[in-house]
């Protein structure tokens, strides 16, 4: 990306919203004319596409009609030999094997999808996804001692393991062969638990070529690998497809991006789940009003209809009902579990609501601590299942690292979440003494530790911040993929940017500028928040091209533009099909307004 034509001076937002600075990507006029003309493509989406780093037409073409036959072979991930030969034996043997999950949308699925193959197969199945207040994230010695007990021999992790050294050490103790599939980090030192095998891409030594898989989708292989050795072509052709559904939800859900290996899961996935078989989908696309026959599902519908409600169950009560609606059989039963995930969702929103009322208003009312670079605030009993929700709500509005703790009896749970360009596991490994346990990524953290150490906590974190990001001030950043000006946006062009579904991070649905467009009519509120607009080109005299605008959350944009009937700005926008029977077509959202261009 290039700063050609970034607003320096963006507008601040209500209640001091960091500035919008837009920045434009940087243009290949010539490149995408070649492109263009040689895949048949309109010259914007080969702009785009270039954008991803898809220059031939062969790279086009593949990109916008994934099919199975990409996917990579599973056996050139490190430890796939050896986690397929002992999962056969347990299953030729009829050895209970017991599925260790994680109780968020990434890990529920995963234990779904390697259930699901491993009894295809003749195989015995038991699964134990941990509550999360009771027993929180991660492997537990106390489950794998229960489970050496009841004469269990082999245990799956799925999205958790990665650090799970001492619990490695007792099932090695114990006489348990444990198999870790993980995509999270190792520690700093690329040390990995002595496991019986570990299926992770971002293992030392391991060359599997794409390195951002999810939890669910390293299961996806597993799965993929164990079934190939059985028979190939029917696993390609038939068998396969059916796991992309489970293995697509926690890809999106799980933001990690969409391009690769994981566009071909995503993509080929949102297909398979417009044809929801199984009694636990169908009931949730009716929990979620979702009708995959009347339209097909994009990202958008996974990551904020879906994935939300399927999260719920481990955020406030049990993971463990994720499993049973999708492997009910049940129709009845299915609906009561839909049923109980869409009051659970509801519940989540009003305990989120609440407690971001409260951090809002410390915000507001505490300069030292709105003055942070990173912020973190802590509540007592906040429910832990929230926090990284109000954590990602906080650096949303902030622009700003933000770590949201709830203190328990004396404990202290965080999760965080980042900006572009500042790595909060790293900021965690610096304090890593103070923590009884932690994790994450870049972007994404969580941890557990004494209450007490809090304030020694937030002092280090304050000096990290302060050295890591001295020369950055918050802003929200609005990156443009291309300039499109209103007339040429057409319903064959909405129809060709639809094949760029599934969308989502490393794949972002494009944003255009349009410049110099004038307002029609008087612009029209909305409930004190939103705003409408009439916009038409410039250019536009006698018969005018109109175009049809919302902008969400920015009526004080408009007021602050002083937007009236002639007004000439520059927008930011995505294209959107409004499917209503009495005003739907083709219409704008609204991403940004800046004064018109000189």
């Amino acid at each position: 990306m290039s700063n050609v034509g970034a607003m320096q001076n963006g507008a601040a937002g209500p209640a001091g919203l960091p500035r919008q600075r837009w920045i434009l990507a940087e243009s290949h006029p010539e490149q995408a004319d070649t492109l263009a003309r040689d895949a048949r493509l309109p010259h914007v989406l080969a702009e785009l596409l270039i954008a991803r780093g898809i220059t031939q037409p062969s790279q086009a073409f593949a990109f916008l009609n994934p099919e199975t036959a990409h996917l990579h072979d599973p056996f050139l991930m490190c430890g796939m030999t050896a986690a397929v030969d002992r999962l056969e034996r347990a299953i030729a043997q009829r050895e209970t094997i017991l599925l260790y999950g994680d109780y968020d949308v990434d890990g529920t699925t995963a234990v779904v999808l390697l259930k699901t193959a491993i009894e295809m197969l003749g195989g015995i199945v038991r699964f134990h996804v941990p509550h999360r207040l009771r027993e929180g994230y991660g492997l537990q010695s106390s489950v794998l001692e229960a489970a050496y007990a009841d004469g269990v021999r082999l245990i799956l992790t799925v999205d958790t393991g990665m650090r799970a050294f001492a619990e490695a050490d007792t099932a090695r103790r114990l006489g348990l062969d444990l198999i870790v599939t993980d995509h999270h980090l190792p520690d700093a030192q690329d040390a990995v638990p002595d496991a019986l095998a570990i299926l992770n891409p971002n293992q030392p030594g391991c060359t599997y070529p794409e390195k951002s898989l999810c939890g669910a989708a390293i299961a996806l292989k597993l799965a993929q690998a164990v079934l190939e050795r059985r028979d190939t072509a029917r696993t390609r052709e038939k068998t396969l497809p059916s796991f992309l559904k489970m293995a697509a939800i926690a890809t999106i859900a799980d933001a990690v991006p969409l391009k690769g290996e994981n566009r071909v899961i995503a993509a080929l996935g949102l297909r398979e789940l417009r044809k929801p078989v199984g009694a636990g989908l169908r009931a949730l696309f009716t929990a979620a009003t979702l009708d995959p026959k009347a339209r097909p599902l994009t990202g958008f519908d996974v990551a904020f209809r879906l994935a939300p409600r399927i999260n719920a169950a481990g955020r406030m009560d049990v993971a463990s009902d994720v499993v049973e609606l999708f492997t009910t059989r049940d129709t009845a039963r299915a609906q009561e579990l839909a049923a109980k995930l869409e009051r659970l969702n509801r519940e989540r929103r009003d305990t989120e609501a609440f407690a971001l009322a409260s951090i809002e208003n410390r915000l507001a009312t505490d300069p030292d601590l709105a003055a942070g670079r990173l912020l973190v605030v802590d509540g007592e009993g906040w429910h832990r299942g929230v926090i990284g929700i109000l954590a990602s709500r906080i650096v949303e509005r902030t622009a700003k690292p933000a770590i949201v703790v709830s203190v328990e009896d004396g404990v202290a749970h965080g999760s965080g979440r980042s900006v572009d360009g500042f790595h909060l596991l790293g900021a965690l490994e610096s304090c890593a003494d103070l923590f009884t346990r932690f994790g994450g990524h870049a972007f994404a953290v969580g941890f557990a530790m004494p209450a007490d150490a809090l304030p020694e906590l937030k002092r280090r974190l304050g000096l990290y911040a302060a050295e890591h990001l001295a020369q950055r001030e918050p802003e929200r950043l609005l990156h443009i993929h291309a300039e499109l000006p209103l007339d040429r946006i057409t319903p064959v062009l909405a129809g060709w940017l639809r094949k760029l579904e599934p969308l989502g991070h490393g794949n972002p649905e494009p944003i255009f500028v349009a410049r110099n467009v004038r307002l029609l009519a008087p612009r029209r509120i909305m409930k004190d928040r939103h705003v409408r607009l009439e916009l038409s080109p410039a250019a536009a005299q006698s018969a005018p091209c109109i175009v049809r605008a919302v902008g969400w959350g920015m009526a004080f944009r408009a007021a602050e533009l002083r937007l009236e009937q002639g007004s000439h700005i520059d927008i930011a926008y995505r294209i959107r099909e409004n499917d209503h029977p009495e005003f739907g077509g083709i219409e704008v959202e609204i991403a940004g307004m800046e004064p018109a261009s000189a």
